[in-house]
């Protein structure tokens, strides 16, 4: 049995973060995980930080390899009509974002938290928990029964979260939406095809044009929700690709031999309240967005943010009321960032049953953003994460 202030059920970004942050201020944590290390750094997800995700990184002294290694973007190309018009942050709201892929930042606050002598167990099982002590039990990777005991109890273990089933039925609200559509994913081996992303909106569907390396890139399709990837040849998706981002400025993509393929299904959730008890949710735990918005990470990092402040005052200053205050922070963005997310979304794929005035309005909707410095402006707030206060 071990004792610890905080136990935090999953090894993801948000749960190292948070296990990083309030060592900072001396704070205890015990982190379990289901999964190996290895087989997180090898789960590939893309990677847009905003720019005060990177700060907190950097400058909580993680890493500054998302400095050195990422790549700032001042904007992204919003595509429709065989055309591209930039949308330019740092003009509009004087910030940028960091492409920085999620695996990279799992390393970083892996390798933080091994450095710092953080507790953090990898590849357990058999993982329950019990809120009303409360306490983590687990088999750990040597086969040996393991109890973790704790005055506060994080569930950080994502969308199928085994901590947020803990929440009695009767206090849940659990709202939701379902999207008719998938991303069919690819890695190739290419040059860039655009020094940004390119959001295309187009007849055939969506396609969104996103980087990795100078060798290595990523990008997605609209598809049906029970495509299989295996079934499409590389020739087959390279054409659809193609045909997705056409137009008569010539624009093309650089091809190259295609290394991975992966159909994204996604919908909209959230989980509330986000504070039963001793028990707090963070991360997928509590919601997850739509991919279109580059939000996921973000969440996830902005709720430990507040966790951890909420967190130091509860134990150190002898406040246990602060905690009442983490869910409606919490929750004010992510409500935000669940429209932004759908407004998105809605607003560049090819909707089920979508009539001509359908599309129509949707290239309206596209015009009105890129050619309005306010429509401009409300994207560029959002996409960044500078929403007004």
């Amino acid at each position: 049995m071990t004792r610890t202030q905080v136990g935090i059920v999953g090894a993801g970004p948000a749960g190292l973060m948070l296990s990083h942050l309030l060592s900072l201020n001396g704070i205890d944590s015990v982190v379990i995980d289901n999964r190996t290390r290895a087989e997180i750094e090898n789960t590939v997800r893309a990677g847009i930080l905003e720019a005060d995700s990177a700060r907190l990184l950097a400058g909580t002294g993680v890493s500054d390899r998302v400095l050195r290694e990422g790549h700032p973007h001042e904007g992204i190309d919003l595509r429709f009509g065989g055309e591209s018009h930039r949308v330019d942050f740092r003009a509009l709201v004087g910030e940028s974002v960091w492409l920085y892929p999620q695996t990279d930042v799992f390393v970083d606050l892996a390798n933080a938290r091994e450095r710092d002598g953080g507790d953090v167990r990898f590849g357990v099982s058999d993982t329950s928990v019990d809120i009303s002590r409360p306490a983590i039990r687990f088999t750990d990777s040597d086969g040996v029964a393991q109890e973790v005991r704790c005055d506060l109890l994080v569930g950080a273990d994502g969308s199928r979260s085994i901590c947020r089933a803990e929440v009695p039925e009767a206090l849940r609200r659990h709202s939701s939406r379902e999207y008719p559509f998938a991303w069919f994913g690819i890695i190739t081996e290419a040059p860039r095809s655009a020094p940004e992303l390119v959001y295309a909106h187009s007849p055939r569907g969506f396609a969104l044009i996103s980087q990795r390396t100078e060798t290595h890139q990523r990008m997605y399709f609209q598809c049906a929700p029970e495509t299989k990837a295996g079934t499409w040849s590389d020739d087959r998706i390279w054409e659809e690709l193609q045909e997705r981002v056409a137009g008569p400025d010539g624009f093309t993509l650089n091809e190259g031999p295609i290394t991975e393929k992966t159909v994204l299904r996604f919908r909209s959730f959230v989980a509330e309240p986000m504070r039963h008890g001793n028990l707090l949710l963070a991360g997928d735990a509590a919601h997850t967005v739509p991919p279109t918005g580059a939000k996921g990470l973000n969440l996830a990092l902005a709720d430990v943010s507040v966790l951890s402040e909420v967190i130091e005052r509860a134990l150190l200053k002898n406040d246990p009321d602060a905690l009442d205050e983490y869910g409606p922070r919490a929750l004010e963005r992510v409500w935000k960032a669940q429209h932004f997310s759908y407004w998105m979304t809605t607003m560049l794929h090819a909707l089920p049953a979508a009539t001509d005035f359908d599309v129509r309005r949707q290239l309206g909707e596209l015009a009105s953003v890129v050619g309005s410095e306010a429509g401009s402006r409300y994207l560029a707030e959002g996409y960044t994460g500078c929403w007004p206060a």
